[in-house]
C-alpha cells in the first residue's frame, strides 16, 4: 500500500539514528525543560477525551503552527508538538509523520527524554508497524531495562505480532512498578479474551484500586458484566468511565470487541454504532462495525463503513485488504437455491452449488430437528479460491489456518481446490460451520468456542462418509504422555496452545466430551446445555445443573471415559519410558514393515497384521490397514482387500486413493451401489474428476437412479470441458431417461444451435418428438 511506504522510511532514518545511541550509559535524573506549550497541550488531549473534538484540534492547531513558524527550543518542546500533531492525525497521514519527525527530534535533542521514543513507538504500533515501534522501545530498555511503561509497550507489540509472551512480558511491567495501571489493565484485557474471567476481574480491580480512573480497568470489568448480563456492575463501570470521557466512544468500542470475541457479531454492530454516535471520527469504532457488519451479511453498509474507517487512518493494512476482497468479489457470482446464498468465483458457483446446496439442505433439516433451533435464512456461503482471500475475509490479513468459518447465518471457506487434491473435505467443512449456525444460535451466541467445536465435529462423524476427526497416533501419544488438557481448561488449548498439534487435539477431544455427554446422558443433554448458556450459566454452573457434577468430577468422569476409549491404542503406542513418545511398539513395528514392503512382502504383511491387531481403530493412509489392502488386492484377495481399504475409507475423510481404490474394486465385482458410495466420497474430496463424474453418471443410470444421473451430467458442464457438444448430448439422454422431456429438448436445441449436423442430436430429437 503506497500510503505506508513514507512511514515505514521514517522507521528505517529512526534505526540508523537510534544505532549511534545503542551504548547503554548511567542515566542520571532528568530535569524538564521549559516548555511554552505544555498546558495547552494537556488540554488539548483532556478535551480529546472528553469527545471534545472541535477544541482539541483548536488547541493541537496553534501548537502546531507556532512550532512550524518558530521551532521548538528545546526536547519537550519538540515533544509537545509531535503530541499535537497525533491529535491533527486522524484523516491526515501527513500530521502523522510530522509527529514522528517531532519525537526523533525531541530524542535526539535529549536521549534521556524517554517519553519522546515511547510515544513514536506507540504511534508506529497505532499505525501497524510493529517492527519500528519495538525498535522505539527496545532503545528505552537498552537504556533502563526496567521501565515499565516501555515493557508494557513490548507487551503489546507481542500482542500485535503474536509472538513471544505479551502476558510474561507486562508481568514484568507489573513487577517494575506494582501500581502501573495500564499494565495490569492490559493483563486483565488479556484474562478476559482468554476466558479467564477470574483472573481478569482480580487484575481489573487492582488497576482500578491503583488508579481509580483507570479507563482500561473499568472497560474490562464493564465488559465482562455486559457480556455475563450483570446489569448493575456495567452501569457502575460505565459511570466511572463517562466521569472522565463523557463521550465513551472507547468504552463501547472496547465492549463491541469483547462481544466479537464471543461471536456475538450483532451485538458488536450495536455497541460500535453506539461509539460512533459519541464520536464519529473514531476509527477503531468504524472498523469493528464495518468488520462485523460484513460477518452478519449487511456488505453494503460494512463496506461503507470500512471505506470510512480507511479514509481516516489509511495506514490500516486489514481495512485495506478487506476492501480490495470486495472488489474482487464484485466477479463472483451468486447462486440463490432455497435456504442458501451461494456466492463463489464465477467459474465454479454452478459446479459447487449443484452439490453444496442439497447437502446443505440436508444438514439444516437434520440439525433443526436435534437442537431445536433455525437460524435465520437465507444463510450465506462464501467461497474462495485462494485460501489468502478466505483469510482476508475472516480476520483481515492472509495467514489463517482453518479451513472454514460461521459467523452465524454467514459462512465462508475455501473453494476445493483452495488447497491441494486429499488436504481437506469440502462437504465436511460446510457441514461443520453449519453446525456453528445452529449451536450458535440455540445458545444466544453465547457457548463456549471449545463446545462448539466439539459439537461440529460430532455432527461432521454422524453424517458417515468417513466426515469428522478420528484418532491419530500422535493424538494417542499426546494421550499417554498427558500432553491433553483437562474437559474444564479445554478453552486454553484453543486460545493458549502449547504446542503445534495442540489446537486440532483440542477439535477432536472436544467432540470426543459430546459423544460421552450424548452416551451417558441421553441426546437431549447437549441441547440442554446450550439453552443453559443462553440463559446466562457460565460453564461450571452448566456442568452442575445439565450433567449434574462440579468441573472437577466431569474431568474425572471425562478421563475415565478416555481411557476406556482409547484401551488398545495407549497400550500399543507406549514407550519404554515416561519420556519416550516415539509412538512405542506400533510405530516401530509399522517401520519394520515398510521397511520389507519392497524385498519380503508377506513378512511385511504378517508385521502389518501385528500392528493392525494393535490398533484396529487407526484408518491413516499411512497406516496398517491401508497396506493390507493393497497386499491383499495383489495376491487376488478382494474380498480381504474390501475389507481392509473400509476401515480406511470409514475413518478417514480425505483418503482419495483409498476411496478409488474401493470404487475400482466394488466396480469389478458388480457392487455398483457400493462403487457409487465410493465415487460420492471422492466427490467430497475434489469435485473437478470428470471422469469421476462420468463413471457416476453411468453406475447411477445402470441402478436407476436418473436423478443422480443428472446430476452428474450437469457437473460436467459446469466444469466446461473441451467436449460440450458431447457433455451436453449426454445431459439430454440422461434428462429423457429421468422422464423430463422438456429439458431434454432444450438440451438438444443447444447442442444444433451450435452444431446443426450433430447427428446423433438430431436422432434423439427426433426420437423425442414422437414421444
Amino acid at each position: 500500500m503506497s500510503v505506508l511506504a513514507p512511514l515505514a522510511a521514517c522507521g528505517q532514518d529512526r534505526a540508523a539514528a537510534q544505532a549511534a545511541t545503542r551504548v547503554v550509559q548511567p542515566l542520571a535524573p532528568r530535569v524538564a525543560s521549559p516548555d511554552r506549550w505544555a498546558t495547552e497541550i494537556a488540554a488539548a488531549e483532556a478535551s480529546a477525551r472528553r469527545g471534545n473534538r472541535p477544541e482539541a484540534t483548536q488547541r493541537a492547531g496553534r501548537i502546531t503552527a507556532a512550532y512550524e513558524q518558530g521551532g521548538a527550543r528545546n526536547s519537550d518542546e519538540h515533544l509537545s508538538a509531535g503530541r499535537a500533531y497525533v491529535l491533527l492525525g486522524i484523516g491526515n497521514a501527513q500530521a502523522v509523520r510530522s509527529a514522528l519527525a517531532a519525537f526523533d527530534r525531541a530524542t535526539a535533542a535529549d536521549s534521556s527524554n524517554f517519553d519522546a521514543p515511547r510515544r513514536a513507538g506507540e504511534l508506529f504500533l497505532e499505525k501497524y508497524n510493529a517492527p519500528d515501534a519495538r525498535l522505539s522501545f527496545e532503545g528505552i530498555l537498552r537504556r533502563s531495562p526496567t521501565d515499565a511503561k516501555a515493557l508494557l509497550a513490548i507487551a503489546r507489540v507481542e500482542e500485535f505480532e503474536g509472538k513471544g509472551n505479551p502476558m510474561a512480558t507486562a508481568r514484568l511491567s507489573i513487577a517494575s512498578d506494582p501500581n502501573y495501571a495500564d499494565a495490569l489493565a492490559f493483563v486483565a484485557k488479556m484474562q478476559r479474551d482468554a476466558e479467564a474471567y477470574d483472573s481478569a476481574r482480580v487484575y481489573a480491580q487492582r488497576a482500578i484500586e491503583a488508579d481509580a480512573a483507570s479507563t482500561a480497568g473499568w472497560s474490562v470489568l464493564g465488559s465482562m458484566a455486559f457480556l455475563n448480563g450483570d446489569s448493575a456492575t456495567f452501569r457502575k463501570a460505565l459511570a466511572a468511565v463517562t466521569a472522565s470521557q463523557p463521550a465513551p466512544a472507547e468504552f463501547y468500542t472496547d465492549l463491541a470487541e469483547a462481544s466479537v470475541r464471543q461471536r456475538r457479531y450483532t451485538e458488536a454492530v450495536t455497541l460500535a454504532q453506539r461509539a460512533i454516535g459519541y464520536d464519529s471520527l473514531y476509527v477503531p469504532a468504524f472498523g469493528v462495525l464495518g468488520t462485523n457488519q460484513l460477518r452478519i451479511g449487511q456488505m453494503d453498509a460494512g463496506r461503507a463503513a470500512l471505506e470510512r474507517a480507511f479514509a481516516l487512518d489509511p495506514f490500516n493494512l486489514w481495512h485495506k485488504n478487506t476492501l480490495d476482497l470486495l472488489d474482487k468479489m464484485k466477479s463472483f457470482r451468486t447462486i440463490d437455491r432455497g435456504r442458501f446464498r451461494v456466492v463463489a468465483p464465477a467459474d465454479e458457483a454452478d459446479l459447487l452449488a449443484l452439490y453444496i446446496v442439497p447437502l446443505l439442505e440436508q444438514a439444516y433439516d437434520s440439525l433443526a430437528v436435534r437442537y431445536g433451533y433455525k437460524p435465520p435464512t437465507p444463510i450465506r456461503l462464501e467461497f474462495y479460491r485462494y485460501h489468502a482471500d478466505f483469510s482476508v475475509r475472516t480476520v483481515g490479513l492472509a495467514g489463517l489456518g482453518a479451513l472454514g468459518v460461521s459467523f452465524g447465518s454467514l459462512l465462508a471457506m475455501d473453494t476445493p481446490n483452495g488447497r491441494e487434491r486429499g488436504q481437506f473435505n469440502w462437504g465436511s467443512t460446510a457441514w461443520h460451520e453449519l453446525t456453528h449456525a445452529f449451536t450458535l444460535g440455540a445458545s444466544a451466541h453465547r457457548v463456549p468456542r471449545w463446545l462448539s467445536e466439539g459439537l461440529s465435529v460430532l455432527e461432521e462423524r454422524r453424517v458417515g462418509r468417513g466426515w469428522g476427526a478420528d484418532a491419530t497416533v500422535s493424538y494417542v501419544v499426546a494421550m499417554a504422555h498427558g500432553k491433553l488438557r483437562p474437559i474444564s481448561r479445554l478453552s486454553d488449548g484453543f486460545l493458549r496452545p502449547r504446542f503445534p498439534e495442540e489446537t486440532q487435539f483440542s477439535y477432536y477431544q472436544a467432540s470426543l466430551f459430546c459423544e460421552m455427554v450424548e452416551l451417558s446422558r441421553g441426546a437431549a443433554a447437549l441441547p440442554a446445555m446450550l439453552r443453559a448458556y443462553r440463559d446466562g450459566l457460565n460453564t461450571p454452573d452448566v456442568f452442575q445443573t445439565v450433567l449434574g457434577k462440579t468441573p472437577a468430577q466431569i474431568d474425572a468422569e471425562f478421563a475415565a471415559y478416555a481411557q476406556r476409549r482409547f484401551a488398545q491404542a495407549l497400550s500399543a503406542v507406549r514407550g519404554s519410558s515416561p519420556s519416550d513418545s516415539s509412538g512405542g511398539k506400533f510405530v516401530a513395528t509399522m517401520r519394520e514393515a515398510a521397511s520389507k514392503m519392497g524385498t519380503d512382502r508377506d513378512g511385511a504383511r504378517k508385521l502389518f497384521e501385528q500392528a493392525h491387531a494393535m490398533f484396529p481403530d487407526y484408518g491413516g493412509e499411512d497406516g496398517p490397514a491401508w497396506y493390507l489392502a493393497q497386499v491383499a488386492e495383489s495376491a487376488g484377495d478382494t474380498t480381504l482387500a474390501l475389507s481392509m481399504v473400509e476401515q480406511v475409507t470409514s475413518r478417514n475423510e480425505t483418503a482419495w486413493d483409498a476411496n478409488l481404490f474401493e470404487a475400482n474394486l466394488r466396480e469389478k465385482r458388480g457392487d455398483r451401489a457400493g462403487a457409487l458410495r465410493a465415487l460420492d466420497r471422492l466427490n467430497w474430496i475434489w469435485p473437478y474428476d470428470a471422469g469421476v463424474h462420468s463413471r457416476l453418471a453411468t453406475l447411477a443410470a445402470a441402478q436407476g437412479d436418473h436423478g443422480r444421473a443428472v446430476l452428474e451430467r450437469r457437473a460436467i458442464i459446469a466444469m466446461a470441458p473441451t467436449d460440450i457438444l458431447d457433455a451436453r448430448y449426454e445431459l439430454a439422454r440422461a434428462l429423457r431417461d429421468a422422464g423430463d422431456i422438456a429439458g431434454a429438448r432444450r438440451a438438444l436445441l443447444q447442442v444444433l444451435e451450435e452444431a446443426p449436423s450433430f447427428e446423433k442430436a438430431q436422432t434423439l430429437l427426433l426420437e423425442l418428438r414422437g414421444k
